[in-house]
């Protein structure tokens, strides 16, 4: 008896597999209430009673014929890998449903357990189910459980250790499907044992089973004896035309409905039913969220209460976090001397990545309301609703989880939503499907859309977000019915969602999804951000301003300061200056008892910034004459020295945009503003938009280190909202163009490689053009309309 055991756990989408395995094994993998949410093999292990178990949670499906890439990927680890024992996990509630995965099982003669899981549920809606009388007439274990409260879960492993020490064998079943479909399969059973090309990993009986359903994958196998495979098709074809035609419907619907009376047949004898005219919790609740008219009111309701709850709970961690980089930053220009050094750790690592991490807290609760929808299976209804709007455009009803998935409700991500379209049969709509989910609102798009409308738009935050939601989708959705029109022509399949019953979520679950998510963010920003955040500031910082325009720029300054002693006669005010240093110290003086003075010295109703200065200049002329002298000449000083700030401060911009603009990086965003001119943007817009193909958290990163490099004080701590709100170059409505632009163009560089590989270099260049095209011409659109309009200028 080997000491190992492999066993894989399967069963219907929104059985409970997921929880189980996380139950077994102490994973942690995403739990949510709507079909298709596991799409990769996962593992995971055990010990019990002292035998090692490697634990394979395949994805969920409701059989094992081809029609999905979860039914393929299941059942070829099933036939290649062979599993010591499958536990099939079945929602108690839905057993004749459920049941139609597990008789599939015992056709192909895999050695089984079933795992009776949410018996609370079936108890709670008066369904009364005999586990021991189910397990004899099924001839498999049967294990009742509550996966989610952790009950059964020790029985269940007893159970497998228990039937693994019977060294079971695969041993198929045979089902009855009628005279006509059972000659059929025995003459195509004939012939397969007669090959000697077919290997034998499958069942002779399971594969002509497969081969009479019109199971794509099976027929291509079947091809490999050319010998034999024209007497296997013709044999096929001929019961197919005759139970048509006696029948008046296809071999695999006679096949599914013999299933399911062989199903009947057990759950009459095992299930006791208590029939009530009442309709239970779930089916309440939907008949006012679901309905036609009041559930989409519903629907946009929540929506926008997340948002509303989103900004107004993470605005104060926000602010926590702002305060802490600019102490951060504050510490760094104390404790690193002024060069290259400082201005990477500041420029490139501080404002490039700590303006992506800065908005971890409103992640974090997007993330955690997300969660309540998915757990409570409120994310299903939304999708049910949504299927009602994309048949009109084109789309199939299981794109409506690829584009929520994608960011349909913000804080997704493409990449995994590329790949849910693999649920998708039709070719044509998958890829459509595939061409617009770069226009949901991401993850990696929310800290740019917060930028922005904290510093444009403060006192509408929830609504502008959520007309984010609404734009996202309304551009998706036009642009599949535009391609669905024309390049992607094609009719439209059938679609059937189950909507699983609402559940309420556990707060530890709540807690592991909204970490899981918000750590895939941190890690990201610790990791590709950060990289890219140092790779652009070297190209923000070379090579840089020329020797010539240094020294020109010196020599202003050189001027403006000895102006400024010129018109004030500070030289009688302080010591003699003897070189350009010391105008270093008047600066310093000057500021550094500012703050001081700010607290201290301003009266009530004094407080500008001329006061400000007109005190520190008297305080310290009183230090240098010890008596007071007249009004005048404290407001003398203070005017002055206000006029030479103002002019410093200019001209030190001036010298930072050379500098930045002299660099590679200002360059490429010089030679793009004759193209991104019409749209407001200017070169350090273009470079963020260029790092944003990378990720779309590098327009952030890169702004803020565009804007440090290019600040008027290397100490200048403040948000990159704030700066942006107080350069001229930006409004209102140069924000607002460039949030759907970047909502639009190009997907980022890794959803490319996705897209390439979910269909071909073809369409993924074409989705680069397309998404590119459209956000050019819709932002043009949006920017010329508020030009003429003056609407945000």
């Amino acid at each position: 008896m080997q000491t190992k055991l492999t066993i894989a756990l399967s069963g219907n989408p929104n059985a409970g597999k997921s929880t189980v395995f996380n139950a077994i094994t102490g994973a942690r993998q995403h739990i949510a209430n709507y079909p298709g949410v596991t799409v990769e093999k996962k593992y995971g292990s055990v010990v019990h009673k002292g035998r090692e178990i490697d634990v394979v949670d395949l994805p969920g499906t409701y059989s094992l014929t081809a029609y999905s890439i979860e039914e393929i990927v299941a059942r070829d680890f099933l036939i290649n890998e062979k599993p010591d024992l499958v536990i099939d996990i079945v929602d108690a509630s839905n057993l004749d449903r459920n049941l139609y995965l597990a008789v599939q099982f015992k056709e192909l003669g895999i050695p089984l357990v079933i795992a009776l899981n949410m018996i609370d549920l079936a108890e709670s809606k008066n369904i009364v189910i005999d586990h021991r009388k189910l397990s004899d007439l099924l001839g498999v274990p049967v294990v009742p459980m509550v996966a989610r409260a952790n009950k059964g879960i020790k029985e269940l492993l007893d159970k497998v250790v228990e039937t693994a020490q019977t060294d079971s064998k695969w041993e198929p079943s045979i089902i009855s499907y009628g005279m006509d479909v059972d000659q059929a399969l025995s003459k195509v059973e004939d012939i397969i044992k007669k090959s000697s090309v077919f290997d034998m990993k499958y069942p002779p009986r399971w594969r002509a089973l497969k081969c009479l359903e019109g199971d794509r994958l099976m027929v291509e196998l079947l091809k490999q004896d050319p010998a034999l495979a024209p007497r296997i098709d013709t044999v096929c074809r001929r019961i197919f035309k005759h139970i048509t035609a006696t029948h008046d419907v296809e071999p695999e619907a006679i096949i599914a409905d013999h299933r399911y009376g062989y199903i009947t047949g057990i759950t009459k004898r095992a299930v006791n039913r208590k029939i009530e005219l009442r309709l239970n919790m779930s089916d309440k609740i939907d008949k006012v969220l679901t309905n036609r008219m009041m559930g989409p009111i519903f629907m946009i309701a929540i929506l926008y209460g997340i948002y509303l709850f989103t900004f107004w709970v993470s605005e104060i961690p926000i602010h926590w976090f702002e305060l802490f980089f600019d102490y951060l930053k504050g510490v760094i220009v104390l404790i690193v001397p002024e060069g290259t050094l400082q201005s990477i750790i500041i420029s490139g690592v501080i404002d490039g990545m700590g303006g992506v991490l800065g908005f971890v807290p409103l992640i974090m609760f997007m993330f955690f309301s997300i969660a309540i929808m998915e757990d409570s299976g409120y994310m299903a209804r939304v999708a049910y609703m949504l299927d009602r709007v994309l048949r009109w455009f084109g789309l199939h009803g299981n794109s409506v989880m690829a584009l929520i998935i994608s960011g349909g409700i913000s804080g997704g991500c493409a990449v995994p939503g590329v790949m849910a379209t693999r649920t998708l049969r039709d070719p044509k709509e998958r890829i459509a499907t595939i061409l617009v989910l770069p226009f949901m609102n991401c993850g990696a798009k929310l800290p740019v859309y917060a930028v922005l409308i904290a510093a444009f738009f403060a006192n509408h935050q929830a609504g502008v977000m959520f007309l984010m939601t609404i734009l996202s989708w309304t551009f998706a959705l036009f642009a599949a019915k535009l391609i669905r029109s024309t390049i992607l022509r094609g009719t439209k399949t059938p679609f059937v969602m189950e909507l699983p019953p609402y559940r309420c979520p556990t707060f530890r679950g709540l807690l592991i999804h909204t970490w899981e998510r918000t750590w895939e963010y941190i890690k990201k920003a610790g990791t590709v951000i950060l990289g890219f955040s140092i790779i652009i500031w070297a190209m923000m910082t070379y090579p840089g301003i020329s020797k010539e325009q240094a020294e020109y720029f010196e020599r202003q300054q050189n001027r403006l300061a000895f102006s400024f002693l010129a018109s004030t006669y500070v030289k009688g005010t302080f010591d003699d200056i003897k070189d350009i240093k010391d105008i270093k110290e008047i600066n310093h003086f000057f500021d550094s008892f500012t703050g001081e003075t700010e607290k201290n010295v301003i009266a009530p109703g004094e407080n500008t910034r001329e006061d400000t200065i007109y005190n520190v200049a008297k305080a310290a002329y009183f230090l240098k004459e010890g008596s007071e002298k007249t009004e005048f000449r404290y407001r003398n000083i203070a005017s002055g020295y206000l006029k030479y700030r103002s002019q410093k401060d200019n001209l030190n911009r001036q010298q930072k945009q050379i500098a930045l603009q002299g660099t590679i990086a200002g360059w490429l965003g010089k030679r793009l503003e004759t193209i991104t001119r019409p749209l407001g943007f200017d070169y350090r817009t273009n470079i963020a938009l260029v790092g944003g193909f990378a990720a779309k958290e590098v327009i952030i990163s890169t702004l803020g280190t565009a804007y440090s490099l290019g600040a008027m004080d290397s100490g200048e701590n403040r948000s990159l909202s704030l700066k942006l709100k107080k350069d001229p170059a930006w409004n209102p409505l140069t924000a607002f163009t460039l949030i759907i632009f970047t909502m639009l163009y190009v997907p980022c560089f890794v959803t490319v490689i996705c897209i390439k590989k979910e269909s071909s270099w073809a369409w993924a260049g074409f989705s680069i053009v397309f998404n590119l095209s459209v956000a050019y011409f819709v932002s043009l659109i949006i920017r010329q309309l508020g030009l003429v309009s003056g609407i945000g200028i």
